[in-house]
């Protein structure tokens, strides 16, 4: 088990990454600052991430002492040489969906560990490869779990990832939004 001495602040309101967190056996707060996560348009794939992630962090850079390491997240879904972000509304999800069904697509999770004297990125990514999906099989999926919050309009947690992800060639954990292998490796070393 990893033994950390510090304090740890996980600066995400994602449920899904407090989550995660938590299975790790780590004990942390919740901190979130409000920032434009808009990046640069000439950042392509995971450069993206780890662009939104390094921002994320800046918010924390003065206010931390030592002892403490805060943890930033960002996810993108990547399809067709360009970012499918959270949906805008209803059709923009079925939208979506449909790009992503029968199609191979690329989850990127840019993490920054931030102390006050130091900071570290990395990136992670998974290949997730969907079946055609039915107008059916989208349009009850959109109804009854409300996806609007997830990059590319789907959890792989849920019932669209039982019947649509044919397979996965990487960490699920990091299509959940939180890469916990390669984190937990990191904060071993950071």
């Amino acid at each position: 088990m990893l033994q950390i001495n510090k304090k740890i602040i996980l600066a995400s309101a994602s449920p899904r990454r407090q989550q995660l967190l938590k299975e790790l056996g780590i004990d942390f707060t919740v901190e979130v600052k409000p920032v434009d996560e808009t990046a640069p348009k000439e950042l392509k794939a995971q450069q993206i991430p780890l662009y939104l992630s390094q921002l994320k962090a800046a918010e924390f850079k003065n206010t931390i002492d030592d002892n403490t390491v805060v943890i930033t997240a960002d996810t993108i879904v990547w399809i067709n040489e360009k970012e499918i972000g959270k949906p805008k509304d209803y059709a923009d999800a079925v939208n979506m969906l449909k790009t992503l069904s029968g199609n191979m697509h690329e989850v990127f999770t840019g993490v920054t560990l931030t102390s006050k004297n130091k900071s570290h990125s990395f990136f992670v990514t998974t290949k997730v490869f969907f079946k055609p999906l039915t107008e059916n099989e989208i349009t009850y999926y959109l109804d009854n779990f409300k996806p609007f919050d997830k990059a590319g309009s789907y959890g792989i947690q849920e019932w669209l990832g039982y019947i649509g992800i044919e397979k996965i060639e990487g960490s699920y954990f990091n299509v959940m939004g939180l890469p916990l292998k390669e984190l937990y490796e990191e904060l071993g070393k950071f």
